[in-house]
């Protein structure tokens, strides 16, 4: 499940990015994708290609990762990020949620630290 609304569009200096064409409420949630999981030993030979970047650590234990499908991987990173994603690794699915009201042509942003507010930096942004 991905709303209507949302739509992928260049973002200044990111790349592609996830925006919306309506108001959205915070706590609305946006998108629901299923995942593809993967063992240890996937994630050894995913660790040596581009998806390294947009594969998520998975399960309680985080002993296995996954591929997002739908519009998860082209969210970008922000750590004032305005959505949350929310693992459920029952359904075996990531929902992405709105953390506040979010404005009609807005990024959509999430955290890659998985806390929506942690302003830890990223290993692309350790200097």
């Amino acid at each position: 499940m991905i709303l209507p609304f949302l739509y992928i569009e260049e973002s200044p200096g990111r790349g592609r990015g996830v925006f919306t064409a309506e108001p959205i409420e915070c706590g609305t949630l946006v998108e629901i994708a299923p995942v593809i999981v993967m063992g240890p030993d996937d994630r050894i030979q995913l660790d040596k290609t581009l998806l390294h970047d947009y594969i998520f650590e998975w399960g309680e234990d985080k002993t296995q990762c996954c591929m997002a499908l739908g519009y998860v991987p082209v969210y970008n990173h922000s750590s004032s990020a305005n959505c949350e994603y929310e693992m459920d690794y029952e359904n075996v699915c990531i929902g992405i949620r709105a953390m506040r009201d979010i404005a009609t042509g807005e990024e959509l942003f999430v955290n890659y630290n998985g806390d929506w507010n942690d302003t830890n930096p990223l290993w692309f942004e350790a200097k």
